[in-house]
């Protein structure tokens, strides 16, 4: 670890408060020992930042075990418990965690907060990046360094394997604690772990070094379309409204990124919340010829179009939504709406439809009044709230109920209830397939 400790010594000033996110594990337990290593040469105060998640009944040993580690090496030990969880457990944690990280970045005016992402993470993170889809930025994952407005995160472990911290760990009699849920299966980074990354490494030993390069390629590309938008941000966007006339002139790759910006602007660090059909989506609407649209977006938010500008602000109304599916949604009530390969399945909870028919793309919304679907198997016309009425469903179910139309505005499926004149039959023509999932069947 030569390397690294020449990297902390170069990139750390002197006299300076570093703050150290430390779980307990191998990898920032040999970060903190290798700081500890340079800290009277470089007079420098270590601040070890440690979170209880209070998911394992480990925490607290660990938690314990990492205290004393600091009393017996001189550093300074925070400590915090997050006690209950709000939405997705994993976002919020990770929230509350650079809440608390930020806290203590201001109470030592430390301008470093020190990571332990070491190569294997950054390869998991962009497989599991590519898998799922994002940004042209978020595919490079992370950096080694990120500028904040007042510090920076520096991850000098990047470089490095966990089978190499792990080693280093076991030879210099680093205390750490192991995480017994890193084997479960559940979890898609465990599987790339455990599954793809050995098979990767059969292939290259040192394949996080290529996932690195790669990384940083995207990031210097990323970089110069940055700057090519500073130069073109101060006209198409005045006033917290974008100019579609100009925006429309820009290059495919441009307008991307223009509409990430707005997204960061809007998201700020719940960036995490967006992903890459959240920009195709929004890319649509201001394709569409229709002056006047609006999707949703995670967080109660709304992208508006309107003639000739469009912009982000609070959805006031929870319960309208407005949605354009390409692949999957996973809806504001807690429903799915997916396109699938096949289906055995004719229910009123699947689909087949002849994109000929109508014209894409597909919208999912709420009802609006006065809507009316034509039935499979007749030309009798139904009022869709006749249909609540018939089906026993609530008032409060029928707000946010899913509705399927085209891009012209016909309904063509009420999905778990009604089909409609534009199924299909299996031995007849169809090219899209699409299933319904409620909330608690899931």
């Amino acid at each position: 670890m030569n390397d690294i400790i020449a990297k902390l010594k170069k990139e750390l000033p002197n006299n300076s408060n570093i703050v150290i996110a430390t779980s307990g594990g191998p990898d920032s337990m040999v970060l903190l020992n290798l700081l500890s290593t340079i800290k009277k040469e470089k007079n420098l105060k270590l601040i070890c930042a440690h979170v209880n998640h209070k998911l394992r009944n480990e925490s607290a040993k660990e938690a314990k075990m990492v205290k004393q580690y600091c009393q017996k090496n001189n550093i300074i030990f925070e400590y915090m418990t997050i006690d209950k969880y709000e939405g997705n457990t994993e976002n919020y944690a990770r929230e509350k965690r650079y809440e608390f990280f930020e806290t203590l970045i201001r109470k030592y005016s430390s301008s470093y907060l020190l990571t332990a992402h070491h190569g294997d993470d950054l390869t998991e993170t962009i497989i599991m990046r590519i898998i799922r889809g994002s940004s042209l930025k978020g595919y490079a994952a992370f950096s080694e360094i990120t500028e904040k407005k007042d510090y920076k995160i520096y991850r000098p472990l990047i470089t490095k394997t966990k089978k190499q911290l792990l080693m280093y760990a076991k030879t210099h009699h680093i205390p750490f604690a192991l995480d017994k849920t890193n084997d479960s299966d559940k979890y898609t980074r465990n599987r790339i772990r455990k599954y793809i990354l050995p098979k990767l490494k059969e292939e290259n030993p040192n394949v996080h070094l290529k996932f690195l390069h790669f990384s940083t390629t995207i990031l210097e590309t990323e970089k110069y379309i940055e700057n090519q938008l500073k130069k073109i941000m101060p006209n198409l966007y005045k006033n917290n409204k974008l100019n579609l006339d100009l925006f429309l002139k820009e290059e495919l790759i441009i307008q991307k990124k223009i509409i990430q910006y707005l997204l960061e602007k809007a998201y700020q660090n719940k960036i995490n919340l967006i992903k890459d059909i959240h920009v195709e989506n929004i890319l649509d609407i201001l394709k569409n010829n229709k002056p006047n649209l609006k999707i949703n977006l995670p967080n109660n938010k709304i992208f508006v179009k309107s003639y000739n500008y469009a912009w982000i602000e609070e959805n006031q109304n929870i319960e309208k939504y407005n949605l354009i599916l390409k692949n999957k949604l996973n809806l504001p009530n807690g429903d799915i709406i997916e396109i699938i390969n096949k289906t055995h399945d004719n229910s009123n909870y699947t689909t087949k439809l002849n994109s000929q028919d109508l014209k894409l793309p597909l919208h999912i919304r709420t009802k609006k009044p006065g809507d009316k679907i034509i039935l499979k198997g007749s030309n009798q016309t139904k009022k869709l709230k006749d249909i609540f009425i018939n089906e026993k469903i609530s008032l409060k179910e029928r707000k946010t109920w899913p509705v399927v139309t085209d891009d012209n505005e016909q309904i063509i499926w009420l999905p778990g209830l009604k089909k409609t004149k534009f199924d299909r039959e299996k031995d007849q023509n169809y090219d899209i397939i699409i299933r319904y999932q409620k909330k608690g069947s899931l």
